[in-house]
């Protein structure tokens, strides 16, 4: 056998050669072809989105002459309070707790808890046996001594006469005389003693001090009550008049003093809303001194509280009038727009035309601002409609009823087929034929519905190939 090594390499080479070549063009082709469709899909893709937001613009600069609505308001002239807002708690103006003055036992409680008391009310009664007993004491000592005292007098008679027709000594008579002063010394404490158990005896019914509210007894009926306790019997509490004691921060001294100084200053107290004044009142006291912890300072106010709102522990909020200002020009909040170079409003002038103009608010707050310059009240300024109000655009003045309200509940959001089905029947409305069209669509949708139905009925009643009527044949002719 002859080996022959060099063709045996040739064919081999060969071979592998001329596959080699056709599978690089063929992978060359196909990484092309992949690249050529990643490229043309991105492009189609920018090429569609580029589109819509084309379509976008058009569809929002579509008509850009058209008048802007807003709603509209004149500037008014009235006198303006000035306030100065707090926080505070409500106190009683008095309040007292109810205590015995003697010791005994509670025999009488002569009030109901929550009842309207006045001053001299008798609440309660302690026993009064001991204390009437020693009042009687007292006055039998007085009745005692003023015989003592009477007698003696006589004997004093009976020795100056003696003296003076020098039958008897002088010295005894002046002796008799000291004896009687000193039994009359002696009566006047006895009066003493009988005003002291007088007053001893009263203390035996608990009175009220003052008029006001009775809260929740503390002793009941039958028990010993003590002089020394510290609940008492009851606290009184007055409630009208009632007061406010409420802060304000310390860079106000100076504005409530100078307002102070000139009268009265009126406080009003809010309800729970934060926004119904429930009672009106008057400042009747300024502390002297700023608490250091809070940098406030504190207040006091009385209210009449004619028909109990305000209740002693109750946080309110309060607001003190300082001063008033005389016609001021007054425009509503929403009327004051903030911009990079501050406050301004939107003057409407002639054909509609707005135009925006720099006013100085004095103060403001949820409803009206007052304008101290940049306003006149020949002037119209734009209340509402800003989103798409511009310097020099023009605008479309509405009512006050075309405000549109908030919804209640978020609403259905409507897809792209209810958006064209929407267009389509409104479409179909302003044809004049559009009665007709919708007549006839609505008479195909029923011959589709009828056709549908009746082959549910029949794949439901199970129709053989022959076409023949199912045994229920009744209902489906129903």
């Amino acid at each position: 056998m002859l080996f022959k090594p060099e063709e045996k390499d040739d064919t081999k080479i060969g071979g592998t050669r001329k596959p080699s070549l056709v599978s690089r063009i063929l992978k060359r082709m196909v990484s092309l072809t992949i690249t050529l469709v990643i490229v043309g899909g991105l492009g189609y893709i920018g090429w569609l989105a580029w589109q819509q937001k084309q379509a976008s613009n058009r569809g929002a600069g579509a008509r850009p002459d058209l008048p802007v609505p807003v709603l509209a308001a004149t500037p008014r002239i009235q006198d303006v309070p000035v306030y100065i807002d707090g926080v505070g708690s409500v106190r009683a103006l008095n309040n007292v707790i109810v205590r015995a003055q003697v010791d005994g036992k509670l025999i009488a409680v002569n009030f109901v808890e929550g009842q309207d008391v006045k001053k001299g009310d008798v609440l309660g009664e302690i026993d009064p046996v001991l204390y009437k007993a020693a009042y009687d004491q007292a006055v039998a000592k007085k009745a005692q001594d003023e015989a003592l005292l009477a007698n003696q007098r006589i004997d004093l008679a009976r020795y100056q006469q003696l003296a003076t027709s020098n039958a008897g000594s002088k010295q005894q008579a002046d002796t008799q005389k000291a004896v009687v002063a000193q039994q009359e010394a002696l009566v006047r404490s006895d009066q003493a003693a009988i005003d002291n158990a007088t007053a001893t005896l009263g203390y035996t019914k608990i009175v009220a001090p003052l008029s006001g509210r009775a809260g929740l007894r503390q002793v009941d009926q039958g028990n010993i009550i003590h002089a020394a306790d510290a609940t008492g019997l009851v606290i009184i509490t007055q409630l009208q008049p009632i007061a406010v004691w409420f802060s304000l921060p310390q860079q106000q001294i100076v504005r409530v003093n100078a307002a102070s100084a000139k009268g009265v200053l009126a406080v009003d107290v809010f309800g729970n809303d934060g926004v119904t004044v429930v009672d009106t009142g008057k400042l009747t006291g300024i502390d002297n001194q700023v608490d250091p912890t809070t940098g406030t300072l504190r207040l006091k106010a009385e209210f009449p509280n004619g028909n109990f709102q305000l209740w002693p522990g109750q946080f309110v909020n309060v607001r003190l009038r300082v001063e008033t200002l005389p016609k001021a020009v007054v425009v509503p909040t929403s009327a004051v727009q903030r911009g990079p170079a501050g406050t301004f409003s939107y003057v409407i002038g002639g054909d509609n035309i707005v135009t925006a103009k720099p006013v100085v608010v004095t103060q403001q707050n949820e409803t009206d601002a007052v304008i101290a310059s940049g306003l006149s009240t020949t002037d119209r300024v734009v209340t509402t409609g800003f989103a798409n109000l511009s310097d020099g655009a023009k605008i479309i003045i509405g009512k006050d009823e075309q405000t549109p309200a908030a919804d209640l509940a978020p609403k259905k959001k409507r897809s792209s087929r209810d958006v064209q089905a929407k267009d389509g029947q409104t479409k179909d409305g302003q044809a004049k034929d559009g009665q007709a069209k919708d007549g006839q669509a609505k008479d195909g949708q029923g011959e589709r519905r009828g056709k549908k139905g009746e082959g549910d009925q029949k794949a439901q009643t199970g129709a053989g190939p022959s076409g023949s009527e199912p045994p229920g044949g009744a209902a489906k002719s129903q």
